[in-house]
């Protein structure tokens, strides 16, 4: 079974989307069913990556290989490591709890809404899981066209101009990144005389740092878009607010990370030498902390409840590329751990602003006050994300944000410094959120009315509240699956790193046994 199970693990949303293709488009009910059935196999079918994943291992596990288009180098190549197997549980279960939540958001054009998800959830996991850099390209384009449906289609009043904007936005940094591919294969044909895609056989590639920063800044475009970065981040809130609830979910708690998950798995490994030059990391490093901040202080002034939690996103994926460009442990450990974090945290604050749309059909956050009072479960549920996201200890945000601080406090303390202010205002625009729509009295007739969570809506919640329980009360077997592909990425781009750090420790080890 494990020589397959990447495979299954791929392609079991693409079957549920298939059969769901021959059910007829009357049969809602059906569709619905069928759809749920779907996305909650894909997540179970992925559980066995995580109990028969090796965390003394290194390198890739599970590995599948199969020649896809010899004549130019082009195989069928899956692979799983530690960083992998941790975004690819969250894509699993971020797409079923998504589907999960559509149960009354769409009614129309279900069977084409749902077969959208799971194309969708399908493109996501191959972007995680490619060891091919053709094959992962594929994966990276056909994320777009679900996504472009699902807004365009089930969108808001500007969904066509959301739609096409982010289409047109990740397709131009897809360009880039593909020449930047095609560099590494030819100059991986020059050096060794064979033609591959293969990203384990690229990496012996050694080019002159001229040219390594010039694929650096193709490949960073393309990533930084996708994060997105500042100024790159300017598509992602049309696009959230436009998106319908299940969108916005996947984009903000998958699709984001598919950019940061570029720059650990391709650019530091790939580009070592680029990577490590102190113009560029000084450069990403100070895009990060305006995105943190900026993101944080936009955040504070939005009317709409959908577009403050989509413009926190920029501001906690700039703590990602912060702690990814610290290039040491604590940063891209608390990194991953924190792209984690964002996915759960905000996918239930989407959650909680998509339940609340259905019921009042607006987003405008003077229009509430008070909710607290007629629906108790579902303030308490708020609370709990809220929290969740700010960063509050023994939950999951806590976690990332302090090891990611770590990190750059050890790179530049005062990267630190500014990036501290991030959560500080993170907790302001929270806060103030919650303070505005759940507490004092009830300031709108309409809203006196309004039903609690249902059993449904509770079972969405339910997993990801105590995911965020488990990271911030137990973070150790997180840490665990994480320390053996980080520390060989930052051997790879930091040669004697650990060799340096250790030294220190072996002198005052030899000088108390001296002292004895």
């Amino acid at each position: 079974m494990n020589e397959y199970l990447l495979s299954i693990v791929l392609f079991t949303p693409l079957l549920g989307m298939i059969l769901l293709l021959f059910i007829p488009a009357a049969q809602t009910n059906l569709i619905r069913i069928w759809a749920n059935v779907a996305g909650l196999a894909g997540f179970l079918v992925s559980l066995p990556l995580a109990f028969r994943f090796d965390k003394t291992a290194e390198g890739f596990q599970f590995v599948e290989r199969a020649e896809w288009i010899p004549a130019i180098g082009v195989n069928y190549m899956l692979g799983l490591d530690g960083i992998s197997l941790l975004l690819v549980l969250l894509t699993t279960l971020l797409g079923f709890v998504a589907i999960l939540s559509s149960w009354n958001a769409v009614t129309e054009r279900t069977k084409g809404y749902y077969a959208m998800l799971l194309l969708q959830q399908t493109g996501m996991i191959g972007v995680f899981l490619a060891l091919d850099f053709i094959l992962f390209f594929v994966f990276w384009e056909v994320v777009l066209v679900p996504m472009y449906f699902l807004i365009g289609v089930w969108g808001g009043p500007r969904k066509l101009y959301a739609a096409i904007k982010f289409f047109l936005y990740t397709m131009a940094g897809s360009v880039l990144m593909l020449l930047g591919i095609f560099t590494l294969y030819f100059q991986h044909f020059h050096q060794f005389g064979v033609y591959t895609f293969e990203i384990t056989r690229l990496i012996n590639v050694n080019m002159p740092l001229h040219l390594e920063q010039w694929v650096f800044w193709a490949f960073f475009i393309a990533f930084a878009i996708k994060v997105p970065m500042f100024p790159f981040h300017t598509w992602l809130p049309d696009a959230h607010v436009e998106a319908p609830t299940a969108g916005s979910v996947i984009l903000a708690g998958v699709l984001l990370k598919m950019g940061t998950y570029g720059f650990i798995r391709f650019s530091l490994p790939l580009l070592p030498k680029a990577s490590i030059e102190p113009w560029i990391i000084q450069t990403i490093a100070v895009l990060s902390i305006i995105a943190i901040i900026y993101g944080a202080l936009v955040s504070l002034v939005q009317p709409d409840w959908k577009k403050l939690v989509a413009y926190s996103s920029v501001s906690h994926l700039g703590f990602c590329t912060l702690g990814i460009f610290a290039l040491n442990p604590n940063g891209i450990a608390g990194s991953v751990i924190q792209q984690i974090n964002h996915g759960i945290s905000t996918g239930m604050l989407f959650l909680i602003v998509g339940i609340v749309y259905e019921r009042r059909h607006t987003r405008e956050i003077k229009e509430y006050g008070g909710l607290a009072h007629v629906m108790p479960m579902y303030a308490f549920v708020f609370a709990f994300a809220m929290l969740s996201s700010a960063g509050l200890p023994l939950l999951n945000g806590f976690i990332g944000e302090f090891t990611i601080l770590q990190g750059a406090f050890e790179a530049n303390r005062t990267w630190a410094a500014f990036a501290v202010t991030g959560i500080i205002f993170g907790a302001a625009y929270l806060l103030w959120l919650y303070q505005r729509t759940m507490l004092g009295q009830v300031n709108n007739g309409r809203n006196l009315g309004l039903k609690d969570l249902s059993l449904r809506e509770w079972a969405v919640f339910l997993p990801l509240m105590a995911w965020a329980v488990w990271i911030g009360v137990y973070p150790k077997p997180y840490f665990e699956v994480l320390e053996k592909p980080v520390n060989q990425l930052v051997e790879r781009v930091r040669p004697g790193y650990f060799e340096e750090r250790a030294a220190p420790v072996v002198a005052i080890e030899r000088g108390k046994a001296g002292l004895k």
